[in-house]
């Protein structure tokens, strides 16, 4: 595990805690709105009841199950307000919690193997293999996350292998052979687009969501995610020696192209898991690294674990928008009495109960602050 220094150390610690305000913030918002703490109250119970079933489990006392009643909170909530914290929001808040952290934690791993810190998890192609999957698991009835998954983590190993020359993978054949079998694996997801009846199902997932989350696409995704994030913090050691160059790396002992090929394999699996679940959701592997490095500075030490935590912070915040938006635009609308509102409300119909793909949401917030951090940066180098 990394060692941090101490500023680096506070900082994870603050976003850590601000981590956990947001998902109970996130949780408590909606149609329905339930005060926060009485949603941090419902989540506490539960996970108290949660643990006292597996000491009860383990242990078979009673022990410790009397010290757990002792500092469970009083029942002050209804049925219905447990049913939509714990059944339908809370899955759907650590869900997007832990695309965001797979994002980000990815596309951190990418921008230190290649050197650039304008890379992202999808710039060799898995994106375009998510969305094939989908596509066929839509047109084929079969179930959409695994085929994603499957069809996403091939697509690496393909990028790899054309990309290797004589043992080695050059970073621009890389690149290049991930554009080549993007394109293609795009034209495949156009062809299924063609022929497929589910075409209105597949454009909505590509554009990315959690609408279908469920406490199962959770516990899947936790594993996967979880196993890789903890991999990729094995290696920060190694991405900063890289950022060197391969020669010097290689004289400090780094085994160069083994590097790269367990850097390019977890970050893989982790997008696949985050975009089987979730659909394609644009730049939050891209910006989040790229902000966290001005903050925190190279050293993948602070930098992996503080990306980790923002992009998990930046896409419930992005979710939590995505879907309360609509809802407000059409209170907005139906209290103004203006007859531009009024044709506007009778042209989008109502939009109670419909989601904003999150991929709109960040790529509304992501592309303007990025042309902006280009533009800084073209002024810095330029100068």
């Amino acid at each position: 595990m990394p060692k941090f220094s101490g500023s680096v150390r506070a900082l994870i610690i603050v976003k850590g805690a601000a981590l956990l305000a947001v998902m109970v913030i996130s949780t408590a918002i909606g149609t329905t709105n339930i005060p926060a703490f009485l949603t941090a109250k419902i989540i506490y119970a539960n996970m108290l009841e949660w643990i006292e079933g597996g000491c009860a489990f383990i242990s078979g006392s009673s022990g410790p199950l009397d010290l757990l009643n002792s500092i469970a909170p009083d029942h002050t909530w209804t049925d219905g307000q447990e049913k939509i914290i714990l059944g339908i929001r809370l899955p759907r808040v650590v869900l997007a919690a832990l695309v965001g952290a797979a994002l980000a934690t990815a596309g951190c791993n990418m921008q230190g193997l290649l050197k650039n810190p304008l890379a992202d998890p999808y710039i060799i192609g898995m994106s375009s293999g998510a969305a094939l999957g989908a596509a066929i698991g839509f047109t084929l009835l079969l179930p959409i996350q695994l085929i994603s998954f499957l069809v996403a983590t091939a697509t690496i190993f393909v990028v790899y292998n054309i990309s290797k020359v004589g043992g080695k993978v050059p970073v621009d054949t890389l690149l290049l052979a991930g554009i080549a079998v993007g394109f293609f694996l795009s034209a495949l997801t156009s062809f299924f687009l063609f022929f497929s009846e589910s075409l209105h199902q597949i454009i909505y997932w590509m554009m990315g969501g959690f609408w279908n989350a469920n406490w199962d696409k959770v516990r899947i995704t936790l594993i996967i995610v979880f196993a890789g994030i903890l991999l990729s913090y094995r290696h920060c050691w190694n991405l900063n020696v890289m950022l060197l160059g391969e020669e010097q790396a290689q004289s400090l002992g780094v085994n160069i192209e083994s590097v790269k090929k367990q850097i390019l394999v977890i970050s893989a699996l982790i997008t696949a898991a985050a975009v089987s679940v979730s659909g394609i959701i644009g730049f939050v592997g891209l910006i989040i690294p790229h902000i966290m490095r001005n903050i925190v500075g190279p050293d993948h030490r602070g930098l992996l674990p503080s990306s980790t935590l923002a992009g998990a912070i930046f896409l419930v915040i992005s979710d939590t928008f995505a879907r309360t938006f609509p809802t407000k635009v059409q209170g907005l609308l139906e209290s103004n009495d203006t007859m531009l509102f009024q044709l506007i409300l009778e042209r989008i119909g109502s939009l109670q109960g419909v989601d904003l793909p999150v991929g709109i949401v960040t790529a509304l917030f992501g592309a303007p602050f990025f042309v902006y951090l280009l533009r800084k940066r073209r002024k810095n180098l330029y100068a």
